[in-house]
């Protein structure tokens, strides 16, 4: 078993509009925007990343807004929820806000005895507030939500799958502990975890396969201190059996990824060395930056981004 994982690092959706993508997570939300960057594999595409005041691990939604690309179906074999973790209490404050807003698909229910608001995202992507006690991470205090409302991070993923048994069984070597069922959710914690330590399992045998496109979770990344620890999680996942890229770079961790039973994509990211590696803490998220193999084309790859007003 896995002693290395420390929960969730970040959570990497797809979006249509990048415009819209900023002010839902900056303006609706309250999360501050801590790297404005492009994908490395495209890098005509935006990659935005918004979290807490420096973009601690476990707070960090990220997305690639593919300019008018159609929106996913929802189905089997993907993250069908992320949820984050805000104050207990605060539920009728978000309830409100959101409501205001305008935000679709308000729904509030319980699970695993936490209250929750379930919402839709602006390109249908699922997500929920869940109240939790205890919650020492910090909300961005910059933003239009007070802190003590404030986002704290994530809490944890939904998984939608066909079958449990082989993604449990990943789980499980990756340190994480069953410890709850309701219905056809079953719950596994990352003890002693960065606090968005949950994996919620939906098992729904006869779901059709899920789509992706806007709305849809591209990859759900795992946290790890240092490269050190990542290659140890390397080895003893292909000495599992499974077939993992080789480390990438990616500027402000260092990424690994794998394919699970289920079919959701996972990486493995690290915690070193952050978004302050180019930008000091004040300004994170202000400057379009590039990786250094794509400054040479600055000035074409900024005439051909949508412009994004704060």
């Amino acid at each position: 078993m896995l002693t290395q994982i420390k929960g969730l690092h970040h959570v990497t959706s797809m979006a249509a509009d990048a415009q819209e993508n900023n002010d839902f997570f900056t303006k609706t939300l309250g999360l501050r925007r801590v790297k404005k960057t492009v994908n490395f594999d495209a890098p005509d595409v935006y990659h935005l990343y918004y979290g807490d005041e420096v973009g601690n691990a476990g707070t960090i939604m990220t997305y690639f807004p593919f300019a008018n690309m159609g929106k996913g179906k929802r189905g089997a074999g993907e993250v069908a929820e992320t949820v984050f973790s805000i104050p207990r209490g605060t539920l009728p404050y978000w309830q409100e806000r959101l409501s205001k807003l305008g935000v679709g698909n308000l729904e509030t229910y319980e699970l695993f005895g936490e209250k929750r608001l379930r919402f839709a995202g602006p390109d249908g992507d699922g997500f929920a507030l869940a109240e939790v006690d205890g919650d020492e991470r910090v909300p961005f205090d910059g933003g239009p939500v007070p802190v003590a409302d404030g986002i704290h991070g994530f809490r944890g993923v939904t998984m939608r799958l066909r079958d449990e048994g082989a993604s449990a069984e990943l789980l499980k070597f990756m340190g994480y502990e069953a410890i709850d069922k309701q219905g056809e959710m079953v719950r596994y914690v990352k003890p002693g975890g960065n606090g968005a330590d949950y994996v919620d399992l939906e098992v729904l045998p006869g779901a059709a396969p899920a789509m992706q496109g806007a709305g849809s979770v591209h990859h759900v990344a795992f946290a790890v201190e240092d490269r050190a620890a990542q290659l140890e999680v390397r080895k003893a996942l292909m000495d599992t059996g499974y077939n993992v890229t080789p480390v990438i770079d990616r500027d402000y961790f260092w990424a690994i990824y794998f394919r699970t039973p289920g079919g959701v994509l996972f990486e493995i990211a690290t915690n070193e060395p952050g978004f302050a590696r180019d930008e000091d803490t004040a300004n994170l998220g202000s400057a379009l930056k590039l990786p250094t193999r794509y400054q040479q084309y600055r000035s074409q790859i900024e005439a051909h981004l949508p412009a994004i007003k704060d």
